[in-house]
């Protein structure tokens, strides 16, 4: 038997029987979302009983996991090693019970300006007008870590925008520069390729003369493909954050490895990538790509099996 459910008409979590199992994911019709749900029906298999939420995201979601509030959750490689630290922005607190289970996907930084306006790095940014995400966003967030290690976050006019807005208002004249973190082909940048000739800068090269990698070592390399937008001819060079599947310390190992084994089935990767494109990257190879804390028992057991080698913690 499969439960699916987000909230009661109230917007209060609902209570759940104590044989059931909750999986937490993010606002109604994001991606984290659309895992939630997906990984809760493919838990079936196992005969779990699952109970996908909503959530506010990433950071509420490792919130949530240590408490127990929710037994598995979707969060950014970046803030589940900020929260093991007590490292969060405006939160000293430590969550350490936040295991992680598997790498999902990548959401790759994409710094999109004109063609025609004469940026052509990051560093031309001093001074001008970007769009850095939603508030509170984890967009926002990295950006924030981005932008301070080359010094520029005090330096350039914020604006904290969400992707759609950017997008409108760099068509407006309103904005230099846009920041998404998100999967590619990002919609806010298609519909800004559309209307004007637009180039994505390197991200990589400036971060790394700075030590981004090294400081916050989370983050690895990526590249946007030629041909991603209208206009874009040639690879560009990034830096993405993995969103990974976490689940609490306490849940059982065999329900761990029951579940992975059902979602790294052919079948299982078949039915996530019909629900979101991006689980294509999803692979048994790529399983923990990113990792750099710790490892729930059940998933090390099924990794170790698979023959991947087990990353070390990042002290």
């Amino acid at each position: 038997m499969l439960l699916i459910s987000c909230t009661d008409d109230s917007g209060t979590p609902k209570s759940k029987p104590s044989n059931m199992y909750t999986f937490s994911g993010g606002p109604s019709g994001g991606t984290f979302q659309y895992y939630a749900s997906a990984i809760a029906t493919i838990g079936q298999k196992e005969g779990q009983k699952l109970l996908a939420r909503s959530s506010g995201g990433s950071i509420e979601n490792i919130r949530l996991v240590n408490s127990k509030k929710a037994d598995f959750a979707v969060a950014y490689s970046g803030h589940v090693y900020a929260g093991f630290k007590g490292q969060l922005k405006n939160d000293e607190n430590s969550y350490p019970k936040v295991l992680v289970m598997a790498y999902l996907y990548g959401a790759p930084a994409q710094l999109v300006v004109k063609a025609d306006h004469g940026i052509d790095s990051p560093h031309d940014l001093e001074g001008k007008r970007v769009g850095v995400g939603n508030a509170g966003s984890g967009a926002a967030a990295n950006a924030e870590i981005y932008f301070t290690s080359l010094g520029l976050w005090e330096k350039m006019d914020r604006e904290f925008l969400g992707y759609r807005n950017a997008a409108t208002a760099m068509q407006n004249g309103q904005l230099d520069a846009f920041w998404v973190f998100t999967g590619y082909p990002s919609a806010s940048i298609l519909e800004v390729a559309m209307q004007a000739e637009i180039k994505l800068l390197d991200t990589y090269a400036a971060g790394e003369a700075v030590g981004l990698f090294q400081n916050n070592p989370f983050f690895t390399a990526v590249t946007v493909p030629a041909n991603t937008y209208n206009g874009q001819t040639t690879d560009i060079a990034s830096f993405q954050d993995g969103a990974l599947l976490v689940a609490n310390a306490d849940v059982p190992d065999e329900v761990v490895h029951q579940i992975l084994t059902a979602i790294y089935s052919e079948e299982g990767l078949e039915y996530l990538v019909s629900v979101h494109n991006s689980a294509k990257s999803m692979s048994i190879d790529t399983g923990l790509k990113g990792v750099v804390t710790s490892i729930h028992p059940g998933a090390l057991k099924f990794w170790e099996e698979k023959g991947l080698t087990i990353p070390e913690m990042v002290e």
